[in-house]
């Protein structure tokens, strides 16, 4: 049975919803199907790996996100979602201050433990800024969700309204692992020394990057997501210690972070803090984007006039990761995606350019000139 969320929800209130394997299912089938009593309410969506939210819901609800993501690409398309496009850093204080409406929380939570604990299970990201903003929580309850050592616990009287569900949470994109893909992950992991402390952004060449540093020690991480490579890093004993945002990915990684005390999701505000960021040594920034231009910068958006990405972490990383002693950022892409001129606007600066990996080799542009970064460049894009 599906709860009745206009006893918490009123018509115009901004509700934020936990994204991509984080997404309460259950009460975004609920809100979708009870959006005519809900008429003008103004839904924030993260990542949208479920596709609950559909085109056709914005005849009641007013959408927006700070990407175009999984199946928002499909709400973007159809011109019905509204982009923030704002450094996911800013997320928890665009919160705090109604920039981005937040009266209601949607979020998903592991059952309690035996203290009477619920976990916010797999993401902390901005729900922590948002539970805290907000006038109302409203949870989903999933015995397939593991209890995780959050920064924010929560019981049963923080809670406006509860219901109880036993559902997969939903699925994030099965990493491809293929010739190409791991002959970036190969290049990548030469510039990452033992003891590193590694960020990992959005994709399958992150991911590929982290499955080719099995044979590194002392590494810990510090990330917005985390995903299938850092469980199988912590498995194997590469990996000591995970502070990230969310976890994204399959079974094996939930299952090893179930009261693992190895693995804490933080809020936003902690993970993308400048100030906890500089004070990392060995900082490896990996990221991947859109595409990338002959000088170094990079577009993680738009491409083909469609918005596919984010503005999202990547600049703050990066920038952590250039001023760490013995820190190195990674731009990892297929040559394909190494142009003359860009397609859509500029997220990372070629001020900030560090070193960008392809297939055919890398292009470490730290010191360069423009001539130079071109000739290295036109080195590792396609021939």
């Amino acid at each position: 049975m599906q709860p009745d969320l206009a006893a918490v929800i009123r018509p115009g209130d901004g509700v934020v919803m936990g994204q991509a394997c984080a997404e309460p299912q259950t009460l975004a089938e609920a809100l979708v199907a009870q959006r005519a009593a809900l008429s003008g309410a103004r839904l924030f969506l993260g990542v949208n790996y479920s596709g609950v939210v559909k085109p056709e819901h914005a005849d009641h609800l007013q959408l927006s996100a700070y990407c175009g993501a999984g199946h928002n690409r499909a709400l973007a398309e159809a011109g019905v979602l509204d982009i923030h496009p704002h450094p996911y850093s800013r997320l928890g204080a665009l919160i705090r201050r109604g920039a981005i409406p937040c009266d209601v929380v949607l979020a998903q939570v592991s059952p309690p433990n035996a203290r009477g604990e619920y976990s916010l299970g797999l993401a902390a990201d901005y729900l922590i800024p948002a539970i805290e903003a907000a006038r109302a929580l409203v949870v989903e309850i999933n015995d397939r969700v593991p209890w995780t050592y959050t920064e924010r616990l929560l019981r049963r009287e923080d809670i406006a309204l509860a219901v109880e569900s036993s559902r997969d949470p939903a699925p994030a994109p099965p990493a491809r692992a293929g010739a190409l893909e791991a002959a970036i992950g190969r290049h990548a992991a030469e510039f990452v020394p033992d003891g590193a402390v590694l960020e990992f952004g959005l994709g399958a060449l992150p991911d590929a990057v982290g499955m080719a540093l099995m044979e590194r020690k002392r590494l810990r991480v510090h990330s917005g997501t985390a995903g299938d490579s850092v469980g199988a890093l912590l498995a194997g004993g590469a990996v000591e210690r995970v502070d990230c945002a969310m976890l994204m990915g399959a079974r094996p990684l939930f299952d090893l972070a179930r009261d693992n005390r190895a693995v804490r999701l933080r809020s936003v505000e902690f993970t993308h803090d400048p100030k906890v960021l500089m004070a990392l040594e060995r900082f490896v920034a990996i990221n991947s984007a859109i595409e990338v231009d002959f000088t170094g910068q990079v577009n993680a958006e738009v491409a083909g006039g469609r918005y596919l990405g984010a503005v999202g972490g990547a600049l703050d990383f990066v920038r952590a990761a250039n001023q760490s002693p013995g820190g190195v950022s990674l731009l990892v892409v297929p040559a394909a995606r190494v142009v003359e001129t860009l397609q859509g606007p500029v997220a990372t600066p070629r001020s900030e350019a560090g070193v960008v990996v392809t297939e055919r080799g890398a292009a470490d542009l730290r010191g360069c000139t423009l001539k130079e970064r071109i000739r290295r460049m036109k080195a590792i894009a396609s021939a």
